[in-house]
């Protein structure tokens, strides 16, 4: 055996790149990442592209390289399927050009004919790679689109027509419609940023780090967690972008008798996210959820996993009556902003891995661990017996 052709094991030598980031964008299969990086696998000897079909591997048996050629360095072999070398592969660097062509002509609807020509392809072709590389139609990304544009758009706006018409919209209705089924509420909501509402928010330590929660009248509308100050900072901000207009209180000063209602939904949910942080089973807290309609369907599917199960992506979308929906199903689970209460922790890869999670995989193994044990524990002695 030629052992100068196998691949150094895991400690002989160190990837050049280790950023998480890519490992997210490996999970997503991102064609945003395609030509800047390749993965390989330790148990198959073989280096893939980002974007690779393949059934997702371990997290842990991974390496990272900027190069075929080094990969190749480290012993491993190309991949057949995804044909990492290849230029003219069908993830290779036309499909993305597509996407850009796209992205930079948001505000006029580009027909699948005149991308085809754009591209070099035939239509049927293009719709085929298109949907596979990016989980949408080229006719459904372009409305996703140009959705996020109108609510980009909508917070400075002298209107909610001016808005629409300067987002490419050829009409109110195609603008609502897209509104209500992409972006999860009607324009004028958007453009109002939580308007007259008042969101309190505070920061309480849980076995798993510092936690930062938020919440309306209506019930929690941010839970996460906040290891630094900087992190800390950077929630807050993000927060922003979608309640510019609320009135953000901490629960520490104290809040005006109009906004009492906001106050103690906090209060009564602290301790629940506390008791849920450390795998126990909390009592049930209001929510007020905002999102797409897919989003707040999965989120909700998300709420039904019993404390000490978890569920496949796959199998969450076939139980959603969607089982080609998988991919979505992970971004509305990557999307979430409400953890514990809504556990994408609880939703793994369909090879039992982790795959990805916000806030650290150390944190979903650790509270996948403890929801494991409390179930375990909650077991009456007579189904203990019944179950072996």
């Amino acid at each position: 055996m030629n052992t100068q052709t196998m691949p150094r094991s895991a400690a002989s030598f160190t990837p050049p790149l280790l950023d998480p980031a890519l490992w997210q964008a490996v999970l997503q299969r991102d064609p945003a990442a395609e030509g800047q990086f390749f993965y390989a696998v330790t148990s198959t000897h073989i280096y893939c592209r980002p974007t690779c079909p393949s059934r997702r591997p371990r997290q842990e048996s991974v390496r990272f390289f900027s190069t075929t050629a080094d990969a190749e360095a480290a012993g491993f072999r190309a991949c057949f399927r995804c044909r990492p070398k290849d230029t003219t592969a069908p993830s290779a660097a036309w499909l993305a050009a597509v996407r850009t062509h796209l992205d930079q002509n948001v505000e006029r609807r580009i027909t699948l004919a005149e991308l085809a020509r754009f591209a070099g392809v035939t239509p049927t072709h293009l719709q085929r790679a298109f949907q596979h590389a990016y989980g949408l139609s080229p006719r459904a990304y372009q409305s996703a689109q140009r959705a996020k544009l109108l609510a980009g758009k909508l917070p400075g706006s002298r209107s909610v027509t001016t808005a629409l018409y300067d987002s490419g919209y050829e009409s109110a209705g195609s603008a609502y419609r897209d509104a209500a089924q992409i972006l999860g509420m009607a324009p004028q909501r958007i453009r109002d940023g939580a308007a007259g509402e008042c969101i309190v928010y505070t920061v309480v330590p849980t076995t798993l780090g510092k936690l930062l929660a938020a919440a309306t009248a209506r019930g929690l509308c941010r839970v996460v967690f906040a290891d630094t100050s900087g992190s800390l900072t950077a929630e807050l901000q993000s927060f922003r972008q979608v309640f510019h207009a609320a009135e953000l209180l901490r629960q520490e000063i104290e809040v005006p008798e109009s906004h009492r209602v906001a106050a103690n939904v906090l209060a009564a949910a602290i301790p629940a996210l506390q008791h849920l942080a450390a795998g126990e089973r909390g009592q049930s807290i209001p929510l007020d959820l905002r999102g797409t309609a897919f989003q707040q369907k999965v989120w909700r599917a998300l709420q039904q996993i019993p404390a000490g199960e978890t569920r496949s992506y796959s199998q969450l979308a076939a139980e959603l009556g969607q089982p080609s929906a998988a991919r979505a199903v992970a971004r509305a689970c990557a999307t979430n902003r409400i953890a514990l209460a809504v556990p994408c922790h609880r939703v793994n890869a369909s090879d039992g891995s982790l795959a990805g999670y916000y806030w650290g995989l150390e944190r979903k193994r650790k509270l996948q661990a403890a929801e494991s044990k409390t179930d375990t524990a909650d077991m009456k002695p007579e189904r203990r017996k019944s179950s072996r």
